[in-house]
């Protein structure tokens, strides 16, 4: 039986360079590209050596995404989950719905285009 991992999301956002600077400050991630994307869009790829966002734009983005329309959520797991929550606060987003139950403990918050983003810890 084959087997797998998620190799990237491709979320359509804004202002990707404002995304991806939040990505790489919360998770430790880097950029490991960026360039012209379909549609006359531009791309920013964020994360490690495994696995990345894709953070796309074009001239029709226009943000306001309602949760569950088509996506739930992106899960971002971290080591250090009350270092993560002041990241998000100083980027001017709201955490909320903490919780800490099995497997770890997490909080949940809106980005600046309604997409919402789970941050959970294991440790």
């Amino acid at each position: 039986m084959p087997k797998g991992q998620l190799e990237h999301a491709n979320l359509t956002v804004t202002d990707p360079q404002r995304s991806a600077e939040l990505f790489e400050e919360l998770c430790g991630w880097h950029e490991r590209w960026r360039g012209p994307a379909m549609n006359g869009g531009e791309t920013i790829h964020v994360g490690n050596e495994m696995t990345y966002l894709a953070l796309y734009t074009n001239p029709d983005a226009i943000g306001g995404y309602r949760k569950g329309v088509p996506l739930n959520h992106v899960g971002l797991l971290v080591d250090d989950l009350d270092a993560a929550e002041k990241i998000v606060v100083e980027a001017g987003l709201e955490p909320f719905a903490h919780a800490d139950y099995a497997p770890g403990r997490r909080f949940y918050f809106f980005d600046w285009d309604g997409i919402e983003f789970e941050v959970v810890s294991y440790l």
